[in-house]
């Protein structure tokens, strides 16, 4: 549709401007002569002037201005949008969300809901073939669905939030919007458009103020109580005994670390949990890190009279992840079985390489209770490099292991050593391992000890370089 723009209503018409540029010169060119008649001895140049002014009038005027060219300057003339639909089609290849045209069937036929055309970012998220195929095989979420038929059979607009299965946990708002009738080989075809939007980090901002400020509140209030009771015991009748104020603020500092080591965990779990669905792509020798942190627990498993024994290969233990969330993990564990290993106990670490999810899962302790504490959506073809890390503690029954990785979740009737730890070490390696698409398994024997194997996967191979020379590769 052609744009008319409408005169402003303080600006002349273009018959008026003529008409005033006429009237003007005109009168110039009378004044002029008769200036002429009055006064013989300028006549001559009043003359002449009277003539440039009639002359320049005629030729500054002498095309009438039209309304729509002077307007067409300004407004520019109608924008023509290509017919073919190419320009929308590439819109929505290129749209940031995962969007979806979707082919109703009949009303009674659930599986003959269709997927017609699925733009990138939603062929990245969800598991669609190039040609498409049934709705119900990509999203199994009951409320989509009814969604999307409301919208194909009562042209109802829906939104709808739900949360996506996998490793991942993923918050999407899916939205569905009715699109026009259309005629596909000689058939009617209902159609609709579903729209996701990831929420995901929304989700999990909100959840992590609300986990810090309830593990905060709940896990400092046993240290602040203790610093509270110990101050006022030395304001009191302990203010003048030096042994009693030395052994009570002996205890006030261990309670200020604890309560300092809390607060780093709770602050470090946050941030993993708020990054868990975002893949790290950075590239860590898994070896490498693990001989880092043996070197720097050595001083700690020396002062336990704990020996370590490490079995970390050579070579080939590349992986794909982030080297200060690897290095905690490895750090986590060994640190774990520390405490839970008696005064002159052994630990054994090993890199294991070239391993598939099952090999991961496989048993290497005799009579034991195994269990997966992560396990990734299976990919054909992924291998994995793990780090297993063994003590030989008391063990645990299988009732706890589910729990282990639960936030300051402890087994009962088990001490831990002098060295005490804040509850979330576990909790810590459990995120982290999900959000390199990792393995977590754990496995314990009564008696016998406890070992967990974290893997990771492997990192590509890299391209070999070019040789310098030409003879180099005769």
């Amino acid at each position: 549709m052609s744009y008319e723009p409408n005169q402003s209503p303080v600006a002349p018409m273009a018959s008026s401007r003529l008409w005033t540029a006429g009237a003007s010169g005109g009168l110039a060119v009378i004044i002029m002569l008769v200036i002429a008649v009055l006064q013989p001895a300028v006549a001559v140049w009043m003359v002449l002037g009277s003539l440039a002014v009639a002359f320049t009038t005629w030729f500054v005027n002498r095309a009438p201005i039209s309304v729509d060219t002077a307007e067409a300057g300004t407004t520019g003339t109608d924008v023509e949008l290509p017919t073919d639909g190419g320009l929308l089609a590439d819109a929505f290849e290129v749209s940031h969300d995962p969007m979806l045209i979707i082919a109703g069937g009949e009303a009674d036929d659930i599986a003959g809901r269709r997927i017609v055309r699925a733009n990138a970012a939603a062929r990245e998220v969800l598991p669609i073939g190039s040609a498409g195929g049934l709705l119900v095989a990509v999203i199994r979420e009951p409320f989509v669905l009814e969604a999307v038929d409301d919208a194909l059979f009562t042209g109802e607009v829906s939104r709808v939030d739900y949360l996506a299965g996998g490793s991942q946990d993923r918050h999407w708002r899916a939205q569905v919007h009715p699109l026009p009738v259309r005629e596909i080989n000689g058939q009617q075809e209902r159609m609709v458009l579903l729209t996701l939007k990831d929420e995901t980090d929304l989700r999990r901002s909100e959840k992590m103020r609300v986990d810090f400020l309830a593990n905060a509140s709940h896990e400092l209030r046993t240290p602040l109580a203790s610093l509270s009771g110990f101050i006022e015991t030395l304001k009191g009748h302990a203010k003048d005994d030096p042994k009693a104020r030395d052994r009570f603020l002996d205890i006030m500092s261990a309670q200020a670390d604890r309560m300092s080591r809390l607060v780093a965990d709770l602050l470090s779990l946050s941030r993993i949990e708020l990054n868990e669905h975002i893949a790290p792509a950075g590239r860590v020798d898994l070896a490498r890190a693990t001989s880092d942190v043996l070197d720097a627990v050595s001083v700690l498993s020396r002062e336990r009279s704990v020996t370590i024994n490490a079995d970390l290969g050579v070579g080939g233990a590349d992986v794909i992840g982030e080297r200060d969330e690897i290095l905690q993990v490895v750090q986590n564990l060994i640190d774990n079985a520390l405490k839970y290993s008696s005064e002159g106990g052994a630990i054994e670490v090993v890199i294991e390489r070239d391993l598939t999810v099952d090999d991961v899962f496989q048993s290497r302790l005799a009579d034991s209770t195994r269990l997966s504490l992560v396990t990734p959506d299976r990919e054909q073809g992924a291998r994995y490099v793990a780090v297993t890390v063994r003590d030989h503690g008391p063990g645990m029954a299988r009732e706890h292991l589910p729990r282990l990785t639960d936030r300051f979740y402890r087994v009962e009737g088990q001490k831990s050593g002098e060295r005490q730890g804040t509850g979330l070490g576990l909790a810590i390696v459990r995120h982290i391992v999900i959000r390199h698409r990792g393995v977590l398994s754990v496995e314990s024997a009564m008696g016998s000890g406890a070992l967990f194997a974290a893997a990771f996967p492997i990192a590509p191979q890299r391209p070999q370089a070019l040789p310098e020379r030409l003879e180099e590769i005769l």
